[in-house]
């Protein structure tokens, strides 16, 4: 007779409520692997899906996602010359923030080097890339705009035309994808009052100079106060894709002489995000699953003793009957056990049906599961020594004792 199942039927209620309440605990220790692995996948997700073997970036910085960098547009031009160099674009992203129909976008916008570059790469779900070189736009499914949509953003409205999924930056942003020119635009993008008050602003600092006159201050008040656009506005990076067998470390040795520029691999552009972006939240995730993991062992513990004490009498009738150490001891272990077992099963079901919803991406996959099933096993098994514990130190004259 399995003394231990036969006590679990007697009391399914309360036991499935115990097991479920520590399987929202157990769901909770795998989310935290998740939600770090899914941090590493959206720190790095943008290096890799450029697909380029080194990231030109202004010198002395590891740009441009660990930190600002910014280099001038026409390095694209002169880094096509240079030996192993098979062809250039430029690379520009922010981080920007706006209302559309009463609700708050928080996006990572990417400038992508039209025509050379129309989002071909990206992880397309609906939709097409870029077709035409302005007011186009490809979006990440988890801001919830639709094909077609119209989003206002600078001084224009852009259309939806492609939809991507599980593009995000290393934020956990959504990322929005426009041509390069349509980027810089944006970025620049000052409303009318930031430019009344500019011009204010030279008319002011003019009049403390020689140049001062009426016709000097009409001018500035005016658009023809601006200065003209000399040079293509600068980017954050240029990509470099190298021929076929050419050596990346030759061409960073080239590179080196270059007094304004740094160029840099995309494995060290991975490490720069992993090290920079993601190391604290790995620290702070780390200590918060590992006190998880404490709190639930003290949690399965206080329960397994509970659960014993209030099966003296049983245990202690076991006794009188003769009933050897092992069987008592084996009564505590298989019940830990079965409450671990179903208590990690309601975390996997938790687990597949809740985190696709998250706001932050979860990732779990066999490794998690394995690593939160040793965990769980091994908290089961020491939190049992509790209730063994206790029950051995239960006198078979208990049941004399009425």
């Amino acid at each position: 007779m399995n003394l231990a199942w036969k006590d679990v039927r007697r009391q399914k209620g309360r036991f499935a409520l115990t097991a479920f309440g520590l399987g929202l605990l157990f769901a909770i220790v795998l989310a935290m692997g998740g939600i770090y692995r899914g941090l590493i996948e959206d720190a790095t997700l943008l290096v890799d899906r450029m697909g380029a073997d080194l990231w030109v970036v202004q010198r002395d910085t590891r740009g441009p996602f660990a930190e600002r960098s910014t280099v001038p547009a026409d390095l694209e031009d002169r880094l096509r010359v240079v030996p192993g160099v098979a062809e250039t674009r430029r690379f520009s992203s922010a981080i920007i923030q706006r209302n559309h129909h009463n609700h708050s976008l928080r996006m990572n916008l990417v400038g992508l080097a039209w025509p050379w570059d129309r989002g071909e790469g990206l992880p397309l779900a609906e939709g097409r890339t870029l077709a035409q070189a302005h007011l186009e736009m490809i979006v990440d499914r988890s801001l919830g705009l639709a094909l077609g949509e119209r989003v206002h953003l600078g001084n224009d409205d852009y259309t939806v035309v492609g939809i991507t999924k599980g593009l995000l930056g290393s934020g956990g942003d959504g990322v929005v994808c426009v041509n390069e020119a349509d980027a810089s635009a944006i970025l620049a993008y000052q409303p009318s009052e930031a430019l009344r008050l500019e011009r204010e602003a030279r008319v002011s600092r003019l009049a403390h100079t020689e140049l001062d006159s009426p016709a000097n201050e009409e001018r500035l008040r005016g658009d023809e106060g601006i200065l003209p656009a000399l040079a293509p506005p600068p980017t954050n990076a240029i990509l470099v894709k190298l021929i076929p067998g050419a050596r990346v470390e030759a061409v960073q040795r080239t590179l080196a002489g270059w007094v304004e520029v740094t160029a840099t691999s995309t494995e060290e552009q991975r490490q720069f995000l992993l090290q920079g972006v993601v190391e604290k939240s790995k620290r702070q995730i780390g200590l918060f699953r590992a006190l998880l993991g404490v709190v639930s062992g003290i949690i399965v513990a206080l329960i397994v003793f509970n659960m014993t004490a209030a099966k003296a009498h049983d245990i202690a009738l076991l006794k009188l009957m003769g009933a050897k150490t092992g069987v008592v001891v084996g009564l505590i272990l298989e019940q830990s056990m079965m409450l671990g077992g179903l208590g990690y099963a309601f975390a996997f079901v938790i687990a597949e049906l809740s985190f696709q919803y998250w706001p932050r991406r979860v990732v779990v996959g066999f490794p998690e599961f394995a690593g939160v099933a040793v965990l769980v096993t091994v908290i089961t098994l020491i939190s049992s020594l509790a209730g063994i514990h206790r029950a051995l130190k239960i006198p078979p004259t208990l049941v004399l004792a009425g």
